[in-house]
């Protein structure tokens, strides 16, 4: 069923709401809004502009849910919060995992040891999170004092409706699962293809470690039959719970580092395949990649762990 405009603008006014109010506070808006929208389709109104006009004449649902529960919205006063909030929230999201991600990676593939890449690279998300945050504060502040903005509600960016998020996709519908399915199989094929044929024309040779047959793939199948055995508890569930997402991380886990400890040994990859099919720079061109994947399979072990438990949370 599809989320009318009225059920997103509830659900985005009761995001910040305590939970224990949220069922009260949720019913009387709601029950606000259709009352407003009866009354002009009683005026002769059609009902999609009585909803958009009602919706747009509450403003921003932020701001609504904090006159609910008569929550300050202050900067050095309220005239710019939700702006700077959305963006520093928005920027302490993209900027310190990408600093981090950059620094560590790039003091690897130069040859720093791990001691020296972990300090700077704490150092380096510290440094950027200060700033950020001082910044972006600094910027709001200038602002809002100099602004020629009249009113309060002058906000930099004018709320509308088109700023009421999707709907977030709770991952436990029929698509997830078929999409788990599908995983499985092309994965287990894939790596079974690489084996036995290559994906190299005219050239026989595999690009995982040959060694890793049959002990060390077959525990990666068996992991990978369980996670996908998990989506479907999770589709007949009906949701992600603590318990389920907590499986889901012990997974990811067992699945990672295990192909991360063999990479650094360079037993994941197959030590003859670049030397193989780039015969000059095979070895140098063989390090880089051992490293990027390992930096590739770290951060999507952190995300999917972290993915899950925000689904979770989200379902509770």
């Amino acid at each position: 069923m599809n989320a009318t405009l009225t059920d997103r603008y509830v659900e985005a006014a009761m995001r910040t709401v305590p939970e224990r109010q949220r069922a009260d506070l949720g019913a009387e808006l709601r029950a606000s809004i259709d009352d407003q929208i009866d009354a002009r389709l009683g005026a002769g109104e059609p009902a999609e502009i009585a909803e958009r006009e009602v919706l747009t004449g509450l403003g921003d649902p932020d701001k609504l849910a904090a006159g609910y529960t008569d929550r300050p919205l202050h900067l050095i006063g309220p005239k710019y919060y939700l702006d700077w909030w959305r963006l520093l929230k928005l920027l302490m999201w993209i900027v310190p995992p990408f600093a981090a991600f950059g620094v560590a990676l790039g003091m690897t593939l130069a040859g720093d040891p791990f001691g020296s890449i972990v300090g700077t690279t704490v150092t380096v998300v510290l440094q950027v999170i200060v700033h950020l945050g001082f910044w972006v504060t600094f910027v709001f502040v200038l602002v809002e004092r100099y602004s020629t903005r009249a009113t309060e509600d002058d906000a930099l960016v004018p709320w509308t409706l088109d700023q009421l998020p999707q709907p977030r996709q709770s991952g436990a519908g029929l698509g997830e699962m078929l999409t788990s399915v599908v995983g499985l199989v092309v994965g287990v094929g894939a790596i079974i293809w690489d084996q036995v044929i290559g994906f190299v024309p005219g050239v026989d040779i595999s690009f995982l470690d040959p060694g890793l047959w049959p002990w060390w793939l077959g525990g990666l199948f068996l992991v990978m039959a369980v996670q996908t055995g998990l989506q479907v508890v999770v589709y007949l569930v009906g949701r992600w719970t603590m318990t389920l997402a907590g499986i889901s991380a012990a997974l990811t886990l067992v699945a990672s580092v295990p192909a991360l400890w063999l990479l650094s040994q360079d037993r994941l990859i197959n030590p003859q395949f670049w030397t193989t099919v780039i015969p000059d720079d095979g070895a140098e061109v063989g390090q880089i990649v051992s490293i990027v994947a390992g930096f590739g399979i770290a951060a999507g072990a952190i995300w999917a762990i972290i993915d899950v438990f925000l689904k979770a949370r989200r379902a509770r």
